[in-house]
């Protein structure tokens, strides 16, 4: 685990990865504490992808691939598995971490609507964990199908770009990839937006199971 921590989070991408924490936490203004999560959602979409792109594509870049591939396939797998989950956790807790800078830089007000501060944090987590996760997978199997951790981040942006729009948002609904950040914030009750997250984990899931597929035959 240890090894691989070193391999996936080398200084630079942690540096850059906190950077854009706080440099949205800082240019991103919001008067509410309901308008945090919307907020951070989709640039975290964004910030996931680039960063989890090279998880494997990097053995092909450094010309470590030939020794990965002498390796049992079950343990690449779980090899690129490790790498997947120690990038996700730790953005996660960028993810919280951003969620504070925002009061400690915007210093927003709760909303009349907002019923309780704790349960829109919750609402929050749970939302950028399905998100984080999902684009997380989607980069990863896209580098690896194609060999190149750059189309992988391209084929994110275009689908980002279809989704997080006002044409997405009237096309897909509350089955959008941003469902959450297009809620409608000011109504508590509504919880529509867990049909995005849950067709995020759907796909996620899914693409879980080919990815072992597309190790065998582009690793």
């Amino acid at each position: 685990m240890k090894k691989e921590m070193k391999i996936v989070l080398p200084f630079y991408k942690i540096a850059y990865a906190v950077s854009f924490v706080v440099i949205l936490s800082l240019i991103r203004g919001v008067v509410f504490t309901n308008e945090i999560g919307l907020s951070i959602e989709a640039p975290f979409a964004i910030l996931t992808a680039v960063f989890c792109a090279d998880t494997y594509v990097q053995e092909i870049t450094s010309k470590r691939s030939e020794i990965h591939r002498l390796y049992p396939i079950r343990k690449r797998i779980c090899s690129i598995m490790q790498r997947i989950m120690i990038q996700e956790f730790f953005l996660l807790l960028l993810a919280v971490l951003g969620y504070g800078l925002f009061f400690v830089f915007q210093k927003p007000v709760t909303h009349p609507a907002t019923e309780s501060e704790i349960l829109q944090f919750i609402a929050y987590f749970l939302a950028i964990v399905v998100t984080i996760f999902f684009w997380g997978i989607l980069v990863n199997t896209l580098s690896m199908l194609f060999r190149n951790m750059w189309m992988g981040i391209g084929s994110c942006l275009l689908i980002w770009v279809a989704t997080n729009s006002t044409g997405g948002d009237k096309l897909f609904g509350a089955w959008n990839l941003f469902s959450y950040a297009f809620r409608d914030i000011e109504n508590t009750a509504d919880v529509t937006w867990l049909q995005g997250k849950a067709l995020c984990i759907g796909i996620g899931l899914i693409l879980l199971v080919v990815l072992p597929k597309i190790v065998r035959k582009r690793g």
